[in-house]
């Protein structure tokens, strides 16, 4: 089994951060699972694929186009490893339980996800 996330900011189905499973690969595109049994292609340059996805709380820099995001979540936010959920990083945290899951996981702060410059 692979996973992907995507590596672009780019308005697709998936959730900027998440993790999905891959359920299959071509030449030009990945066919990743977001909703259970409902394959969804993606171009196979929008995504990093690996063979297992992060453990850890992904924090995605706010999208400029953000409209369902909370102004007072900030610049950022993060995205549960376990569920995909999206949470508030309110004073900096190490570590996030996530209140849909119940997951307690580091966050990735160091990772520069989706930065640029």
């Amino acid at each position: 089994m692979q996973w992907a996330r995507l590596q672009i900011d780019a308005n697709c189905e998936l959730r900027r951060g998440a993790w999905y499973p891959v359920v299959r690969l071509a030449a030009m595109e990945a066919l990743v699972e977001v909703v259970k049994g409902k394959p969804t292609p993606v171009p196979r340059t929008h995504l990093r694929i690996t063979p297992t996805p992060s453990r850890t709380w992904t924090v995605v820099p706010r999208p400029s186009r953000a409209a369902r995001l909370p102004a007072s979540w900030g610049d950022a936010y993060g995205v549960c490893p376990n569920c995909r959920h999206r949470a508030p990083l309110d004073d900096h945290p190490t570590k996030l339980r996530c209140q849909r899951c119940n997951g307690y996981f580091d966050v990735a702060w160091e990772e520069g996800y989706l930065r640029t410059g």
